[in-house]
């Protein structure tokens, strides 16, 4: 239970400053088209799009949480066996880290309105996150052709699950990164993608902070047993 307070609550509280700071600081006539106005409108009120994020990433964080909390659960089980982790994902870690801060660039270009800086930005933290993606296939091969299958045992489970989960929510963020970067291409001004862009890094840095939350999770897990057999010991290192 310590451990999934330790996990939930920062992540929670990084989502409400988040909601808070939009809240103090939008202004409806930069962030809304004219159009879009509703009388009566003041400089608390937010667009849709950035509530929506709001309660998405609530419930994510929720979900991760269930998943922390069943994977502790399950860890004091007899027939846990600990899968050490693989040496991949360090690398893929990075690649992640790269990619976060290629977004946040991108953020303060757009700010300062310069449309050639943020198309280099989102092509950058795009391709880094598909190298993550990429870099978690391999060494989910890597496992399989070690014969650490799924149904293996409940620690191998868990690893595919978990890292599972966080690809398909990246793999969400992308298609909006698409949508975003195929406007720029097509003549869209800074403008019309600011807000999506900065949606898109406020994602970008939830998603580093959940993995970041799995991979220590997966670090400080206890060993019981070494999952790894003679032959995987390059992909997974020597025990803990």
């Amino acid at each position: 239970m310590t451990i999934i307070l330790l996990v939930v609550v920062p992540i929670m509280a990084a989502v409400v400053w988040w909601l808070l700071r939009q809240t103090m600081n939008v202004r409806p006539w930069t962030e809304q088209r004219p159009g879009d106005a509703l009388p009566g409108d003041g400089v608390l009120s937010l667009p849709p799009v950035t509530i929506g994020l709001g309660v998405f990433l609530a419930v994510a964080t929720s979900l991760f949480a269930l998943l922390i909390s069943a994977y502790n659960m399950r860890m004091e089980a007899a027939d846990w066996t600990t899968l050490a982790v693989p040496k991949g994902l360090w690398v893929t870690t990075g690649v992640l880290v790269l990619s976060s801060i290629a977004m946040q660039w991108t953020r303060s270009a757009a700010i300062r309105g310069r449309i050639d800086r943020v198309r280099m930005g989102l092509i950058a933290g795009g391709v880094l996150a598909f190298g993550f993606l990429a870099g978690q296939l391999l060494v989910w091969q890597q496992l399989h052709a070690s014969s650490h299958f799924v149904t293996s045992n409940p620690a191998n489970a868990f690893f595919y699950l978990l890292t599972a989960v966080h690809g398909l929510h990246l793999l969400g963020g992308l298609w909006v990164w698409g949508k975003t970067t195929a406007k720029l291409f097509r003549g869209a001004a800074v403008g019309r993608v600011r807000l999506s862009v900065e949606l898109c890094t406020v994602y970008w840095h939830y998603l580093l902070l959940v993995w970041l939350a799995l991979f220590a999770l997966l670090l400080s897990t206890p060993p019981r047993q070494n999952a790894c057999t003679p032959d995987a010991v390059a992909i997974c290192g020597s025990p803990r």
